[in-house]
């Protein structure tokens, strides 16, 4: 079985995250949604929260399992014997970001991979920071979440 690991704050879960996990859905037989727990910083979701909401978000979807971890994503790919990281982004800043990482990670870990994959034009301008916006100020995230989704 071909499993790659997509790990993320996902504070909270967005319609990118979705496109990015169900494009991922087709070139992996599994592919593990990883919360990772960063203790220094501080999001508006319980680590719970976050679960619940990837849960309904790919309720009904084959090859997905959900997680958290609270070490280097590396390790945790060690761990689980995960070969293959897959990561969105948005834009190019994203992806210097993005790159930067995966240069890190392969120094540290020459035998996993990361994947880039540009989210679908339609979802770019999302950011779990502009929702988190709108939902601080009460604004409509139909638009910026998967649809059933309780928060």
């Amino acid at each position: 079985m071909k499993t790659a690991l997509f790990p993320g704050s996902f504070d909270p879960f967005t319609l990118g995250h979705l496109n990015i996990l169900d494009r991922a859905l087709t070139m992996f037989d599994e592919v593990i949604v990883a919360v990772g727990v960063n203790q220094d910083k501080r999001g508006m979701f319980s680590d719970e929260q976050k679960l619940s909401i990837i849960e309904q978000a790919t309720a009904g979807r084959k090859g997905v399992r959900i997680d958290k971890y609270d070490c280097l994503t590396i390790d945790y790919c060690r761990r689980n014997n995960i070969h293959h990281i897959i990561r969105g982004v948005r834009n190019f800043m994203d992806f210097d970001n993005e790159k930067a990482i995966a240069d890190a990670n392969r120094k540290l870990a020459p035998d996993v991979e990361t994947i880039i994959i540009p989210t679908a034009q339609e979802y770019a301008h999302i950011s779990s920071t502009a929702v988190r916006d709108l939902l601080k100020h009460g604004g409509d995230t139909s638009d910026f979440l998967p649809k059933d989704i309780v928060l």
